[in-house]
């Protein structure tokens, strides 16, 4: 098999398993950040650092609603079970400026919570996986959109950055805002990422025998656990979160 077909082969099984390969990342993380409390290497996380880490997380979050906010149906979604699947190519907003920004935002998630376990050779590590993990994703979803828009996708491929947005290139949306479509969408994030700090975080404090909480954290997760079960009920039992773009 070429090296070519290889590569597409494994991005088309790494994207279809992309939302839970991933979690054995968090499970080292998690044990890293463990073995830095039981060593008391940690400088007990301060609060500001605390916050610096769910700010850059918050930072993906925001990108990743930007990004499905402006999106239509059927692109740039969870298509784990299809595949890869796209009835247009997204070349106006976000997609103006950066080729993969739900990757980008996916980075910026992750990162923050490397950067919370405090070690500097599982950030490292984390970065180098990040690159080498989706690099095959990319690659697979390229050959994808090629075969499928031709001329149209290398025009715009060959102009807009694959991962480093250039902000220089911007092209104003060409649809709307779709609040419920993010809603519906990325509900799941916001939990998951004040719930994963707070676990972090607790664990970290009952090693050391401490009980300097931190509170942001903590209402962040009840707020956003009940908002998320709020919407996860909207969505089954109603058509509120419904549009023409969900």
């Amino acid at each position: 098999m070429a090296l070519k077909e290889e590569l597409e082969k494994q991005g088309n099984w790494l994207f279809k398993y992309r939302s839970t390969l991933p979690i054995g990342i968090l499970f080292i993380g998690f044990v890293v950040s463990v073995q830095m409390n039981l060593k008391e290497e940690t400088t007990s996380c301060e609060i500001l650092y605390e916050f610096a880490c769910l700010l850059i997380s918050a930072v993906g979050l925001g990108i990743r609603v930007y990004t499905v906010g402006y999106t239509p149906k059927n692109t740039s979604g969870r298509n784990t079970s299809e595949g890869q699947v796209a009835d247009t190519l997204n070349i106006t907003g976000i997609y103006s400026v950066v080729r993969n920004p739900l990757y980008l935002g996916n980075f910026f998630m992750w990162l923050g919570l490397a950067l919370f376990t405090e070690n500097l050779w599982f950030v490292v590590s984390f970065i180098l996986f990040y690159w080498i993990y989706y690099e095959r994703i990319i690659y697979a979803e390229e050959q994808f959109l090629e075969r499928k828009f031709g001329e149209k996708y290398r025009s715009w491929a060959s102009k807009v950055p694959v991962f480093i947005p250039n902000l220089g290139l911007f092209r104003k949306n060409e649809l709307s805002f779709s609040l419920k479509k993010v809603l519906k969408k990325e509900k799941n994030g916001l939990f998951a990422m004040f719930l994963i700090f707070t676990l972090f975080d607790i664990t970290g404090e009952w090693i050391r025998d401490h009980s300097d909480h931190n509170l942001l954290f903590i209402s962040g997760t009840i707020i956003t656990m009940m908002m998320y079960f709020v919407l996860k009920v909207l969505k089954m039992k109603t058509k509120l979160l419904e549009n023409n773009r969900s």
